[in-house]
């Protein structure tokens, strides 16, 4: 298949966090010509929500996503509580962005008011993540801001995401109803054996005539070996996803949002000169997206 519009490329902020500041990233996107941004929510509290908002506005940044709602389950009521309203606030803020999506990171399994995980309970985990999301649905969905759940690899079962494929997120969106989708992650879902299926099921069907729930489209890539599984993720070319596959499924199911680069890289990306990674994101995500 072709490449891709150049005008489809988003930068989700984590790929140069340790380099720029959110202000510079903003500019630096406006100075690529990135048209998209996906921004985290510890950035924009630094930077101020209101002047981020201005800022992106002024340079008429499309927001694919905001990062990132969620991280419901937890062993107590008080704790559970203060994750519904951290939520609601990221709602909010998102709304203030004009973010397309929040993005969730759902959670893993409970965790004390320590931040240790205080339980073996997997599917009570689960519980807590449907019931947290169709409680934060009661918010969002009045105010016109989707809940974009994010699927991710098993190795984070534990303690960033209990929902891990794209057949369990579309088993939720089917429970929940209309406001929640899902944000499809390549790293984290290259290696499902039904990804074609369930990315056909979440466009409203191999016709794709139904209802979409493909909110978002994350792309880095895969390397081998994997050196760290947060922070060693590769720039899209350099590992073994199939990247132009995988657009083709999304764009066959009808999915035609931006495409956002989403790079954790310690000991690579995040030590180069955040204008190369810029400039490198345009030219991979044309060549090997």
């Amino acid at each position: 298949m072709g490449a891709p519009d150049e005008k489809l490329l988003s930068l989700n902020t984590a790929t140069v966090r340790q380099q720029w500041q959110l202000p510079d990233i903003i500019a630096g996107c406006a100075r690529h010509s990135i048209r998209g941004i996906a921004p985290w929510r510890d950035q924009v509290a630094a930077a101020g929500l209101k002047e981020v908002a201005a800022r992106i506005r002024d340079s008429e940044l499309t927001v694919t996503g905001y990062c990132r709602g969620g991280m419901f389950p937890a062993t107590d009521g008080a704790s559970r509580r203060a994750a519904r309203d951290d939520n609601k606030r990221a709602v909010d803020e998102a709304l203030t962005l004009s973010a397309q999506c929040l993005v969730l990171v759902v959670g893993g399994l409970p965790k004390n008011r320590e931040g240790r995980i205080d339980s073996k309970d997997l599917l009570g985990a689960r519980e807590m993540v449907r019931d947290g999301i169709g409680e934060l649905l009661e918010y969002a969905r009045p105010a016109g801001m989707p809940l974009a759940i994010e699927p991710l690899h098993p190795m984070y079962a534990a303690d960033r995401a209990c929902v891990n494929t794209m057949e369990h997120a579309n088993d939720l969106c089917d429970e929940l109803g209309a406001g929640v989708g899902i944000a499809v992650d390549a790293y984290h879902v290259w290696w499902d054996p039904h990804l074609k299926r369930e990315i056909e099921r979440a466009a409203g069907g191999a016709s794709g005539k139904g209802t979409s729930r493909l909110l978002a489209y994350h792309i880095c890539d895969w390397l081998v070996p994997t050196t760290d599984l947060l922070t060693d993720r590769g720039m899209m070319g350099d590992g073994v996803i199939d990247l132009p596959l995988l657009r083709s499924w999304m764009d066959g199911g009808g999915y035609r949002g931006m495409h956002e680069v989403e790079i954790f890289s310690a000991n690579n990306w995040w030590k180069r000169d955040p204008d190369e990674v810029l400039a490198t994101c345009k030219v991979r995500h044309r060549d090997c997206s």
